[in-house]
């Protein structure tokens, strides 16, 4: 925040009392308290990053998660956020996936008014993951990607002539109701029967059939009264202009009729049924059948690579344009780690998929994160930012498990070592705090390997997702709605030994920060605030004590 923000806030929160939702901001001219309520026994606190010490902790930064449109109503969720914390995180809100159309159109409105808004009160924002795997425009991809149309020629297939065949039982297939070849207008010709005995007759078949593949098929039919009927290629129903989806034949002349149509799924025999009801005879001359192959071709491996890095490039223009370099550390690359496939050397890979669109199956693995980097940055640079100013941390879940960490740090060397620009690690926290004695010692124990871990990578370290759960000794989750001050206060003083173990365990040239998930409490108790069951509004709990505590050092 500009420092006259913060003057403004140390003098509301010395004298203010609770105050409404409707009071909380000024949007015209802009003013937020520290808290919409200030209740015992918390009330004199001050704003929660008020208590770093800056000189000891120059890079530390306190973070808080929400919605960009929880943010950009500028009501509690914004004013608590602003007024407590050093830079804003809005997780998948602002990733591709929320922004990109199927046709490749990429909304900008709301983050250009989140980002107008951040400039006008002095605030920062953490940006979120430039790729990953999931909230990702799978749709415009997708359609990037598809089959490439190309030209093709009609193939003759089978013709049935039925001037060449006797008078006499129709030799073909009959699945219901009765058909022959007649002596008709000079020639010898297929009658359907209408009436008790009306058909429905195959009046060509025998051919395979290609799934993808248009077929068109024609034939000659004549009636000596208004005929409506029914026709069904290779199992798939074929609509006609008439009522129903049916087909119309008017009496007096011989008429061409006209099929196009597909074969229904998984049906590889080729034929055409006319279901003919009981208004009149209908006379087939002559049937052709041909077909146009499907008209489409797979991208070559080096169209899709274009294609993809098309979209990559589109992507981060469109971003970095609107950023106009304000904001300066994104995550690059999210939960890239698959959770079960191996590499040779033992190392988990990355994710990788038959049915989506993976940036690094087209990419390369050992390129994924070069070739982004040097998109993103290259883009940055073109739109005003400063270049000396910007990160790029590689975010990642489940880090507390050795060997993924160690499969990230191997993947991460890889990339260095391509060029790419990795600055930190945006390490997501998933932690329970248990009343079993055995069962908390062992997270603690794991919290205190992880963060020994990634300070050894000598990279930035941000701790995210910072939202612990409570259980019971039994193991079961205590609720918001049944935990008590007592389990509260126990809560509360493990946030704030995860605060410490990473301002100590962490050098403090390389403390990017701790970014907390939710600001209020969920159905689980994670909240720096509860809501007040009878004014809404939101009041400070333990947790929030714990925070101020742990960040002045004590």
């Amino acid at each position: 925040m500009k420092r006259l923000l913060r003057n403004i806030t140390f003098m509301l929160a010395a004298g203010a009392l609770a105050v409404s939702c409707a009071d909380y901001n000024v949007t015209d001219d802009f003013r937020a308290e520290p808290d919409p309520t200030f209740v015992e026994p918390y009330k004199d606190l001050a704003p929660i990053n008020s208590y770093i010490d800056r000189a000891k902790y120059p890079n530390m930064k306190l973070g808080a998660t929400l919605k960009v449109s929880d943010f950009n109503k500028q009501e509690l969720a914004h004013a608590a956020a602003v007024t407590n914390f050093d830079d804003l995180a809005f997780g998948t809100s602002l990733m591709s996936g929320s922004i990109i159309n199927a046709r490749g159109v990429m909304n900008f409105l709301d983050m250009k008014d989140l980002l107008d808004h951040i400039d006008e009160i002095g605030g920062e924002v953490f940006g979120s993951p430039i790729v990953a795997n999931a909230n990702q425009a799978d749709d415009w991809l997708n359609m990037l990607t598809a089959p490439i149309e190309v030209q093709v020629d009609f193939v003759e297939g089978k013709t049935v002539d039925y001037n060449q065949m006797a008078v006499g039982p129709f030799p073909g297939t009959i699945d219901k109701g009765n058909a022959e070849i007649v002596k008709y207008d000079g020639q010898n010709v297929l009658q359907i029967a209408s009436g008790t005995k009306a058909g429905h007759v195959r009046i060509i078949e025998g051919f395979e059939v290609d799934p993808l593949a248009t077929y068109t098929t024609t034939f000659w039919a004549k009636v000596e009264k208004d005929a409506s009927f029914t026709i069904t290629f290779s199992g798939n129903k074929v609509d006609g202009s008439g009522t129903d989806g049916k087909w119309n034949i008017k009496p007096g002349k011989w008429t061409k009729v006209v099929v196009e149509a597909k074969s229904a799924e998984g049906v590889t025999e080729g034929y055409l049924r006319i279901e003919n009801g009981r208004n009149a005879a209908i006379y087939i001359q002559k049937v052709e059948v041909g077909y146009y192959p499907d008209n489409h071709r797979p991208q070559t491996t080096q169209e899709r690579a274009d294609t993809i890095n098309y979209a990559l490039d589109a992507w981060c223009d469109g971003l970095m344009k609107i950023n106009e370099g304000r904001i300066t550390s994104f995550d690059l690359i999210d939960e890239a780690l698959d959770s079960k496939a191996e590499l040779e050397n033992g190392m988990l890979d990355l994710k990788h998929s038959t049915e989506k669109i993976f940036w690094q199956d087209i990419l390369g693995s050992e390129n994924y994160a070069p070739v982004v980097s040097r998109v993103a940055k290259a883009n940055f640079e073109e739109h005003g930012g400063d270049a000396s100013q910007l990160k790029f941390f590689i975010s990642e879940t489940g880090l507390e498990n050795q060997k993924r960490f160690e499969s990230l740090k191997y993947w991460i060397g890889i990339w260095d070592k391509n060029g790419a620009k990795i600055d930190g690690i945006n390490a997501k926290l998933n932690l329970v705090y248990s009343e079993n004695p055995a069962t908390q010692a062992a997270t603690e124990a794991s919290l205190n390997t992880l963060l020994e871990n990634l300070a050894s990578t000598g990279k930035l370290i941000r701790l995210s997702n910072f939202d612990i759960k409570y259980q019971d000794e039994t193991g079961a989750s205590v609720t918001t709605q049944n935990i008590t001050e007592a389990q509260r206060q126990k809560l509360a003083d493990f946030y704030a030994h995860v605060i410490k173990s990473y301002m100590n365990k962490i050098p403090h040239e390389k403390q990017a920060g701790i970014c907390k998930g939710n600001l209020v409490d969920t159905s689980d108790p994670v909240g720096l605030w509860s809501v007040d069951k009878n004014s809404k509004d939101w009041v400070r709990t333990a947790t929030y004590k714990a925070f101020c505590d742990a960040l002045s050092g004590k």
